[in-house]
């Protein structure tokens, strides 16, 4: 007997045969301060641009005459097999996108086979999300705005909610200047209770919290091959290479760009994720091949969300898995861990890189929505 759910999954299937498409959708139904929050960067948005340009520099190179008859993209992360290598990657105010916000996600996540990383700014928050998604793989990721004692109630509640991994977020220490927000006078983010105790974070803390866990703790925001190092030496299980999707520091390096000097320094003493401007399933595939673990899902999980909820995202990720596995099988190979740096080379970029320059077929005109 086919059931509600299932007609409806179907329904979302015929209707988004494409990610621009579901991009589209996204568009008709967020409001514009809701939509920049997506696709905004901090101030001239240069490092937002240049996630993109670091995946744009990149070029395959494929192998050819092999049995590629057996493609898959899945992986094991934390003793998990998961279909893709991907985490939906912390973002907070989801409850711009969907009404269920973090719920929505996990259960997208658990549904269709990959991790979710529950932002700290995210409702409906760490019970909640659990209850709603208890057999999804579950991380949780902390802005730290309280003191030692509140970090470790936070910590202790993640733990007991069956997260797999705990994530400290460290390229917060002032917040940015988003420009789009500020210039439609739309501030509310920038007043967080507690955001004070957040450029007093140092290495210090990192060594207490690790004392505390008993999961792996992963940090994120790292940007240099100094930090990945010191990372590893203060224990840190997981680096993840990451500039809050060009939020942050205006002027930086893509996320790619950084990634292979982490990877060296890193040494295979850690796991390492990156994120930043990974909207395709040949960009995944390009992270993978450069060394890293995992890959983050930001704005394509945003954008799932606003297009049909929870339906919407699971569809984002067949879409984006349909795209991995034909990229792994025209390039040789039938599985990520077949991928090495020899599968990449530098190339030129041909088009002006941007939060939605993936896209080329997207055709959206903003002033309709003004």
């Amino acid at each position: 007997m086919t059931t509600q759910k299932q007609t409806s999954a179907t329904a979302t299937q015929q209707t988004f045969l494409t990610l621009h498409e579901i991009i589209q959708k996204a568009r008709q139904k967020l409001n514009h301060d809701h939509w920049d929050y997506i696709v905004g960067g901090t101030e001239t948005e240069t490092t937002l641009r240049r996630n993109r340009a670091a995946l744009d520099a990149l070029a395959f190179r494929p192998r050819v005459l092999r049995d590629v008859s057996h493609v898959t993209g899945g992986t094991t992360f934390l003793g998990r097999a998961l279909r893709l290598p991907v985490i939906l990657a912390p973002v907070g105010s989801l409850e711009l996108f969907a009404p269920e916000a973090g719920a929505a996600a996990a259960r997208a996540a658990g549904e269709f086979g990959v991790a979710h990383m529950l932002s700290s700014v995210c409702e409906p928050g760490i019970e909640a999300v659990q209850q709603a998604a208890p057999d999804a793989m579950r991380l949780f990721q902390l802005y730290v705005h309280g003191d030692a004692a509140w970090v470790d109630d936070i910590a202790a509640r993640a733990q007991d909610a069956g997260n797999a991994a705990f994530c400290l977020t460290v390229d917060t220490a002032i917040y940015s200047r988003r420009e789009r927000d500020l210039a439609k006078r739309n501030i509310r983010r920038s007043a967080v209770p507690g955001r004070e105790h957040q450029p007093k974070l140092t290495w210090k803390d990192v060594d207490r919290l690790k004392s505390k866990l008993k999961i792996p703790l992963i940090l994120k925001g790292i940007a240099t091959a100094e930090d990945a190092a010191m990372a590893v030496e203060h224990g840190v299980d997981m680096v993840y290479v990451s500039n809050h999707g060009g939020r942050q520091l205006d002027h930086g390096l893509g996320s790619m760009a950084v990634l292979p000097e982490v990877i060296r320094a890193v040494n295979q003493r850690a796991k390492v994720i990156v994120d930043g401007g990974i909207n395709r399933g040949s960009d995944i595939v390009k992270a993978i091949a450069a060394g890293a673990d995992m890959v983050g899902i930001g704005r394509m999980q945003c954008f799932g969300l606003a297009a049909d909820g929870t339906a919407g995202l699971v569809r984002t990720l067949e879409l984006l898995e349909a795209e991995v596995n034909i990229c792994l099988g025209l390039l040789g190979v039938n599985t990520m861990q077949e991928l090495n740096e020899s599968y990449l080379s530098a190339a030129t970029a041909l088009e002006p890189s941007g939060a939605l320059s993936a896209f080329p077929l997207l055709s959206i005109d903003e002033k309709s929505f003004y």
